[in-house]
């Protein structure tokens, strides 16, 4: 009887060890969406939400808020740079309206009246890399990474005349705080043939 019983838990073990793989396979999906309108990559992360924490109290509080953000592209399993592509993100808040207005400093896009969940989707709808080079079935990688950035970093980027795209990289090869707010996501290997297609984008090359 003690062989049989031990028979039964081995078969409940196996049972339940097949239905917890494919649900260990979801959780572990990449949260980085990767598409192609032809001439730019173009990313998305429904999972992603960054309005939260500090940056969400500041913004009730009435202040202005800037995020960097910067996209990569790799081959050779992340280890050579292809290109880089950063962004001046900033955001505000209507405490009479409750809605977000958003625009970005280097592509010069802009939205307003806008919910959390909509600012965070415009954000990276609108965040874009050109895809101009890139060998239709060899592999490559991308990074996405954002920050909410300091008084000082927002004033190292902006100056008189205009956005400093070389501040803006250098700011991302520095090492995170302990406090910081950031976030990275990664995708690939990847090849420019299998990525789903998007239409009706504005051709952006950068």
């Amino acid at each position: 009887m003690a062989l049989h019983a031990r028979d039964k838990i081995s078969r409940r073990s196996w049972l339940l060890a097949g239905l917890t793989v494919p649900l260990f396979r979801a959780w572990a999906e990449p949260l980085l969406r990767v598409t192609s309108d032809g001439d730019n990559l173009h990313v998305a992360a429904p999972q992603l939400h960054f309005l939260t924490g500090r940056p969400l109290a500041r913004l009730k509080d009435g202040n202005i808020v800037v995020f960097l953000s910067q996209l990569t592209l790799f081959r050779d399993d992340r280890v050579t740079v292809i290109r880089r592509k950063p962004e001046r993100i900033t955001v505000s808040y209507d405490l009479w309206e409750e809605r977000f207005q958003v625009g970005m400093a280097v592509d010069r896009r802009s939205a307003a009246r806008l919910s959390m969940e909509e600012t965070e989707a415009w954000c990276l709808e609108n965040l874009a890399i050109s895809a101009l080079g890139l060998e239709t079935q060899r592999p490559f990688w991308l990074r996405f990474e954002l920050r909410a950035a300091s008084e000082k970093e927002v004033s190292a980027v902006a100056g008189d005349t205009g956005i400093s795209i070389r501040s803006l990289i250098e700011m991302f090869s520095r090492r995170a705080g302990a406090d910081e707010e950031r976030w990275a996501l990664n995708a690939g290997p990847l090849r420019l043939g299998d990525l789903p297609r998007t239409a009706g984008r504005r051709t952006r090359n950068g």
